[in-house]
């Protein structure tokens, strides 16, 4: 018996058999499915914990850890492998929304840590879970209870994984920016033996892919498939059906940008084959890494994406560690500058609530933001791009003199009026069409502040600015057509006439060509 594996099977039956540490993990387990750890391999899948004293009895049998699911359901034993979505729809209850953070440096792990939860506050979030993963990172839970139960008329529940991918991409941007502005040039230098990393970059937003092994994995013993994407070196696993082999069957490279959410193999036209390269010279960074270096803090930060997929797990609060024989405490939020992996001693451990009572829609800015944050990073911001990724050549930009608000689409007038959710996309809107139909930057402004008085409340002028800078700085796209979930997701109800024009330009355009066609004839009719 290894080192590593002598030392916490010595502290399990112990550790486990502590009634508060039962109890902390049981009501945890509720309505999660629920996996046991045997120091290296998982047990059966589905399972469920029915007592505490069911830990009990598998802490004797040689679990080590225990790992649950962050969708929650209404009962985790009716799961198969061979339930459809729409299945598993029906069985879900809702989903927390969970953020890994596992760096091999511990301090960066605390630093991710903090910049996520700064953006998280900074969104309106007050109730937030942290826990000590037992190794290296940290994981950050913001509880179901916090999400609109509804997004466009659609069940919330029934958005997973593609929601909370979304959400979670948004928070590694914006924490991103945050932990630039954390990090000082000696935090950096903490980092000179890093490996400076090469890659291809993608070239919807010049981010750092990462690069990914689809990898097609196949069981020896039952009928089971599946294809799991891969960071680094790839090889077999045990079935979570009947422990039996996961044989690689096939494998492939890709890159995936995890800003963007877009990936070689559905958009390869994104992922040049050139590399980019980023080297450390003595001549340009003398000892340690500059800011003018691209380090790519968004792999340092180890925020993980692919933890956002069905049925996939994670370690449960005050669960051990296998490797270093430490328990995934609860921290307080405000307590997490003074952690320290010895304040995980198993032996000293004290029950805190991982999960927080969350207030109703607490998280809706953030749901909001993540959406517009999508939409502006993929093919919904560029609605004037065909599937081949590239710009339509029918588009160009149009000058409309004297624009009567009796032209906008009715749509664009409701949104004029003011808005209280969803003001981001409607900027993006408003944006958009009015420097497609040439209006002039004095004008536009005037009535974008117009308009942004009458929010409740009005968006930030900051935000605002930074917004118009960014679209006089790239190349003029006409607003998303009215079929687009952009206009229902801020409670905007496009017309059938609009519907029938399809997009926002087209619509003044065609209002405006009548209108002097119809100025036309009465002027020569006079004559």
């Amino acid at each position: 018996m290894e080192l590593k594996e002598e030392r916490i099977r010595k502290i399990t039956n112990l550790y486990y058999s502590k009634p508060e540490i039962l109890n902390a993990i049981f009501e945890f387990s509720k309505n999660r499915e629920i996996s046991p750890r045997y120091f290296e391999g998982f047990g059966k899948r589905p399972d469920s914990f029915q007592y505490p004293g069911d830990i009990v009895e598998l802490a004797k049998s040689g679990a080590t850890s225990f790992h649950c699911s962050e969708e929650i359901w209404q009962n985790p034993l009716d799961l198969s492998t061979s339930m459809k979505p729409a299945e598993m729809n029906h069985l879900r209850i809702g989903w927390d929304l969970l953020v890994d953070i596992d760096c091999k440096y511990f301090d960066f792990s605390k630093k991710a840590a903090e910049a996520v939860i700064m953006v998280l506050k900074n969104h309106g979030i007050k109730n937030i879970g942290l826990k000590f993963s037992g190794g290296k990172g940290f994981h950050i839970i913001v509880p179901w209870k916090a999400f609109p139960k509804t997004l466009a008329g659609e069940e919330t529940k029934n958005l997973f994984p593609e929601l909370p991918r979304k959400i979670i991409s948004y928070v590694r941007f914006k924490a991103e920016r945050e932990l630039k502005e954390m990090l000082s040039e000696e935090d950096f230098a903490n980092f000179r033996n890093s490996k400076i990393k090469s890659g291809i970059k993608c070239e919807n937003c010049k981010e750092l892919a990462q690069e990914l092994k689809l990898t097609d994995y196949s069981c020896e013993k039952c009928p089971r498939k599946e294809t799991r994407k891969i960071v680094g070196e790839t090889k077999s696993s045990r079935c979570p059906d009947c422990s039996g082999v996961l044989e690689i069957t096939n494998e492939k490279k890709i890159y995936e940008c995890r800003k963007c959410g877009i990936s070689s193999e559905k958009n390869p036209e994104n992922f040049p084959s050139h590399k980019v390269v980023y080297e450390k010279s003595s001549e340009k960074n003398p000892g340690n890494f500059s800011r003018s270096v691209e380090v790519d803090l968004f792999e340092l930060m180890g925020l993980d994406l692919i933890l956002v997929s069905p049925r996939h797990l994670f370690r449960m609060p005050y669960s051990l560690h296998e490797k270093t024989s430490l328990a995934s405490v609860v921290i307080d939020v405000d307590s997490l500058k003074d952690f320290q992996p010895k304040d995980a001693d198993p032996l000293k451990v004290k029950i805190k609530n991982f999960l927080p009572d969350a207030g109703e829609n607490e998280a809706k800015e953030l749901v909001s933001s993540a959406l517009d944050f999508a939409g502006s990073a993929k093919e919904e911001i560029h609605s004037y791009f065909s599937n081949s990724g590239k710009q339509r050549e029918d588009f160009k930009k149009i000058k409309i003199e004297n624009l009567s608000d009796s032209y906008l689409p009715p749509s664009i007038r409701k949104i004029l009026l003011g808005m209280s959710d969803g003001k981001k996309r409607a900027l993006f809107i408003l944006i958009n069409l009015f420097l497609s139909i040439g209006m002039e930057k004095a004008e536009l402004e005037k009535r974008i502040s117009e308009w942004n008085k009458k929010n409740n409340p009005p968006l930030k002028e900051g935000y605002i600015k930074s917004q118009l800078i960014w679209s006089y700085r790239n190349k003029v796209v006409p607003p998303p057509n009215f079929d687009k979930d952009y206009y229902r997701g801020i409670g905007i109800i496009p017309e059938e006439e609009e519907l029938r024009m399809k997009n926002p330009v087209a619509y003044i355009l065609k209002k405006t060509v009548k209108n002097n066609e119809k100025r036309a004839r009465k002027h020569n009719f006079k004559n």
